[in-house]
């Protein structure tokens, strides 16, 4: 699933709050500098949807706070199988 998502990095902790099904604002306690913001939207949204980090990416936005993130939630044939 596609979900639009709005970064504040550098905050205080991190949080996760639903806006809409496919709208979470996400609060990231590390700084946009050299991609560490955007590692750890990754941590935080894996940790939130309780999946592994392979199976969420960010598709637009990388350098903005508005992005567009692809989550899979659920295994698929083409996905690959850990165990």
């Amino acid at each position: 699933m596609l979900i639009r998502v709005y970064v504040t990095p550098n905050a205080g902790e991190a949080s996760v709050v639903k806006v809409s099904e496919d709208f979470l604002e996400v609060r990231v306690d590390d700084r946009a500098v050299d991609g560490r913001a955007n590692k750890r939207l990754l941590e935080i949204l894996a940790e939130h949807f309780k999946i592994p980090k392979s199976r969420i990416s960010i598709v637009r936005g990388t350098k903005s706070r508005n992005k567009f993130v692809q989550v899979i939630l659920e295994r698929t044939a083409d996905s690959p199988s850990h165990g």
